[in-house]
């Protein structure tokens, strides 16, 4: 796996969090006397994977002091920096230069207990443009935003989740890197406009996840991971 890279989005402004983001970005809020994305990051080693690429924004300069090229941290890092918000896909449009033709990509903000090798397996051993893992939700962690339909994502909308999505957007993504034609170069442009073009063109796979999964993008999120890494730790 040394050979696989993993886009990490740490660029979002954070309002949820208020005063706690205000000097600085959610990806170096300190839990347990490290910033979270070190956690990230530690998560990647222990998977063998050292190609990490970590899109910056908002006082992203911060991000790059302090884990400069990543030796110290046991990864290669390498930035692709933002001049003005270009939203998550936009984000990995503006770092095509720096992307392999298969990429993971996740956000800044989640912590995935998940076994990566496995997902990269599957997704090799299909033929299709992306891959969206899935937690089966049911509203219990925050709304519900997918359907599955066999090996496919089928309908995904993240703000308006209807009875049938059960599973939601997990947090992990894997990009075959021609997808990036899709986005329109240096204009503002999200996710939750690629997917649904990708459902059309039944190019997204689904992966199930059984694991929850942790995030600090909200109060509560920060909280919980809070408390779940003081076990594992």
């Amino acid at each position: 796996m040394k050979d696989m890279q993993v886009v990490i989005l740490a660029g979002g402004l954070a309002t949820r969090l208020g005063d706690l983001t205000e000097d600085h970005p959610k990806s170096l809020l300190e839990i347990k006397g490290k910033p979270f994305l070190e956690y990230q990051l530690e998560l990647l080693q222990k998977a063998e994977i050292g190609n990490v690429v970590l899109c910056l924004g908002y006082l992203g300069e911060q991000i790059v002091r302090h884990f400069g090229d990543g030796n110290k941290f046991g990864v290669s890092i390498c930035y692709s920096i933002e001049e003005k918000s270009l939203g998550t896909a936009g984000a990995l449009r503006n770092a095509r230069d720096l992307l392999n033709d298969i990429f993971f990509f996740m956000y800044g903000d989640s912590y995935l207990p998940i076994n990566l090798f496995k997902v990269m397996r599957y997704f090799e051993s299909q033929n299709k443009l992306a891959l969206m893992t899935v937690f089966k939700n049911h509203n219990q962690f925050d709304k519900s935003n997918t359907v599955v339909d066999g090996k496919l994502v089928s309908s995904y909308n993240k703000n308006s989740g209807t009875e049938d999505m059960v599973y939601i957007d997990y947090g992990l993504h894997i990009f075959r890197k021609r997808v990036l034609d899709m986005i329109p170069d240096n204009q503002f442009y999200s996710l939750e406009e690629l997917f649904p073009r990708l459902i059309a063109l039944q190019e997204l796979l689904a992966y199930e996840v059984s694991e929850r999964f942790y995030e600090i993008g909200s109060p509560q999120g920060l909280k919980d991971f809070s408390e779940y890494i003081k076990e594992v730790v």
